[in-house]
């Protein structure tokens, strides 16, 4: 069977990165076995839905480069890829259920369920809810004569149609993380498949596009487990017990601290994103986005792709190709993983510097451009290089790299402190001096000066000097970059305020 993978998103708001990750592991397994990623969008809960969802969506996708071989946009064989507009063939599919008796029409009012739920907690049932037991004295089709039945339809009473499931029967199937799994129905209460506006549910709705889109495997995030043996029972109430697809259950991104599922909340309490993009509505701003924060998508979807697999060796930088060739659904884990922000920024910095200092000048001009700074590309890219050690994000190669254009304002008075007496003010002065002479301005000359003058303390100080502040990158790089006068100039002005 051909490998047929989808993400089905619902248009209800901004993508958690959760929702990264499970995108991530469908495309890099379709993309392994040269088969289909194919996205599905499941907007028939209208009540939910909201405006501009759907394409934040796909911008989303666009800028981590993921693009799907069939959808909304993409088209395909086996569309339509909206649920709003296969309503006619959910409807298709539900009379053969009541028909066999695997579904029934239920005609409860909101507040006869809750009275159920009342009597049965009362009576300290663990689970209260519309299953096999409980559904024998509510009114539905089960237990109304079957002419009201027809009657309350004709005049319009409003229904749900439910799926029947079976009495204290054992579920198994087989998922491809956990193996085996069994679970008896009495744990499990009869779904609604039908909503009483005519829409289907989420449970109804995916397993009959799952059958006819043909999917092979579905991976999805381990909240979605219980809801599986209702799926299971599904396809073999319509007959496709042979063709179901192989289900995967990704174990949870957790909070970084390790207690419970990773959410928003965790995302706002510790101040990292939670969206891949951020997402700008009339009532919503996302502005914990990784795009806008400044990291790469390549870095993320490298960063994300660990956290719940992993490729048998100890290599950690792979590029997007580099995951499709190591990928196999072998070495997917069990066990929840935290979500290590720190880790995330390490990332980055790598795969920045794999693309080197030269892939950056043009923001690095642009960037100066903004404080009136006309930089020479030559400039740009002796300056990148030199600070590309300590860069974590793009804007970090001018915010590292804009001392060279402007003179140190203020210098930190506890930071000099610590080193400031009177043998590091003479070897200063000294230096300076011995700096005038120089006929040359080059690294080998400015370093045999610096050897010339070996007092302890001395070089922070004469880096706050000339950058304001004590660490940074290689200090006689610095001043051959910054020139002679410049870094004259910035000495005396130093030893001047120092008095």
């Amino acid at each position: 069977m051909a490998v047929r993978v989808r993400f089905a998103p619902s248009p209800t708001g901004a993508l958690h990165i959760g929702s990264v990750r499970t995108i991530l592991y469908n495309y890099l397994l379709a993309q392994k076995e040269g088969g289909s990623f194919i996205l599905r969008i499941e907007d028939t809960d209208q009540k939910r839905w909201v405006a501009g969802a759907e394409a934040y969506i796909l911008e989303s996708l666009s800028w981590l480069g993921i693009v799907p071989d069939e959808g909304p946009q993409e088209g395909g064989a086996f569309g339509p890829y909206k649920q709003s507009e296969r309503i006619e063939i959910y409807q298709a599919y539900i009379q053969p259920l009541l028909d066999s008796g695997h579904a029934y029409y239920a005609f409860d009012t909101r507040a006869e369920i809750e009275a159920m739920r009342e009597r049965l907690k009362a009576a300290k049932v663990a689970n209260p809810q519309y299953n096999a037991t409980s559904r024998e004295w509510m009114r539905n089709g089960l237990t109304m004569p079957i002419e009201q039945v027809k009657e309350w339809i004709a005049i319009g009473k409003p229904y749900v149609i439910r799926l029947k499931m079976p009495h204290k029967t054992l579920i198994r199937f087989h998922d491809g993380i956990r193996g085996w799994v069994k679970v008896d129905t009495t744990a499990l209460d009869d779904k609604v498949l039908m909503k009483s506006d005519g829409l289907p549910t989420y449970h109804f709705a995916s397993v009959i596009d799952d059958h006819l889109m043909q999917i092979s495997h579905v991976i999805r995030g381990e909240e979605w487990l219980p809801s599986t043996p209702i799926h299971i029972w599904l396809y073999r109430c319509l007959g496709w017990a042979d063709t179901m697809p192989q289900f995967i259950h990704l174990p949870l991104l957790l909070a970084p601290d390790g207690q419970g599922k990773l959410s928003k909340r965790h995302a706002d309490q510790y101040g990292f994103p939670a969206f891949p993009i951020a997402w700008h509505s009339p009532d919503l701003t996302v502005a914990k986005a990784f795009r806008e924060a400044g990291y790469l998508s390549e870095a993320l979807l490298n960063f994300l792709a660990l956290l719940g697999w992993n490729p048998g060796t100890h290599q950690e930088i792979f590029t997007k190709e580099g995951l499709i060739e190591a990928f196999s659904l072998e070495r997917l884990g069990k066990s929840g993983v935290k979500f290590d922000m720190a880790k995330a920024r390490w990332f980055n910095q790598q795969h920045i510097k794999k693309q080197g200092p030269t892939a950056w000048v043009n923001y690095f001009i642009i960037e100066a451009a903004q404080e009136n700074i006309v930089c020479s590309q030559q400039d740009a890219i002796a300056i990148c290089n030199l600070v590309k050690d300590r860069i974590t994000f793009p804007r970090d190669f001018w915010q590292e790299g804009r001392f060279f254009f402007f003179d140190p304002v203020d210098y930190n008075p506890e930071l000099i402190q610590k080193k400031w007496n009177q043998q590091t003010k003479e070897g200063i002065v000294a230096f300076h001096k011995a700096l005038s002479t120089l006929l040359a301005w080059n690294a080998n000359k400015i370093k045999q000066l610096l050897e010339a003058t070996p007092i302890s303390g001395m070089m922070p100080l004469l880096r706050m000097a000339l950058t304001g502040k004590m660490a940074g990158p290689d200090l006689i790089d610095i001043m051959v970059l910054l020139g002679n006068k410049k870094t004259h100039t910035r000495i005396t002005i130093f030893l001047e305020r120092m008095g």
